[in-house]
């Protein structure tokens, strides 16, 4: 069965940081895109990085630019997001994505395109 869980959430004051996991299983993590997405209560969900199969190429929109950071470790099946410097308005249940085939990485961040779904983790930034 094909899987994505997320962990690593929590409540954190402003200016903290967290590192969010998401580990794959029923299929190989490396030919996929990877993609983070949080939604508010009440807001649409917001693509906030991508990572392309191979790591190299990423994207960030432009709230997190500077202080959040996507890598995978395709040996370990997980990618990871490390959120530095977190604000109020970070608080988001925090999801990550799969997609085997995309033409842009921007496109699956901005589109919320992807194959699989994780079922969140809670990220709470206190001020």
């Amino acid at each position: 069965q094909l899987q994505l869980v997320e962990s690593g959430g929590g409540l954190v004051q402003a200016g903290g940081s967290l590192r969010l996991s998401c580990v794959a299983s029923g299929f190989t993590l490396s030919s996929y895109a990877i993609g983070w997405f949080r939604q508010a209560p009440g807001k649409e969900r917001e693509g906030v990085s991508c990572i392309r199969g191979g790591g190299l190429i990423t994207y960030y929109t432009d709230s997190v630019k500077g202080r959040f950071t996507v890598s995978r470790d395709d040996a370990k099946n997980t990618v990871y997001l490390q959120m530095n410097s977190l604000k109020p308005e970070d608080t988001s249940v925090y999801y990550c994505a799969a997609v085997k085939t995309i033409p842009a990485i921007r496109i699956m961040c901005v589109s919320a395109v992807a194959d699989h779904w994780g079922q969140g983790t809670q990220v709470t930034v206190s001020s």
